[in-house]
């Protein structure tokens, strides 16, 4: 589903979606999970931090973990064979008024 302006989850693990359209907007239900869902700006409502939460985050401890304590392998698997720069763009054709 495309252009998300609103989701909800329903009891059933189901999903009601609410999409822009050209001509208005569509409410789609999803009863399959999983699903993929794009969505438009007017879904994020942003939260701003206030100044005592951010001195206390500041105080917090940060715990660091070694990736082999994960169990999580870190050998990279793509292989590069060649690198090039793109040709040169041509010049422009100027065009009267």
């Amino acid at each position: 589903v495309t252009f998300a302006a609103k989701v909800d989850v329903n009891d059933d693990k189901s999903l009601l979606v609410e999409r822009e359209t050209d001509a208005g907007t569509e409410t789609i239900q999803i009863n399959s999970l999983p699903a993929v869902i794009t969505c438009d700006l007017r879904l994020n409502e942003p939260r701003y931090a206030t100044l005592p939460n951010i001195m206390k985050a500041k105080k917090k401890k940060v715990d660091t973990m070694e990736a082999e304590d994960l169990g999580v392998d870190l050998m990279p698997r793509n292989e590069v064979l060649e690198v090039y720069e793109p040709p040169k763009r041509k010049e422009g054709v100027m065009v009267a008024n």
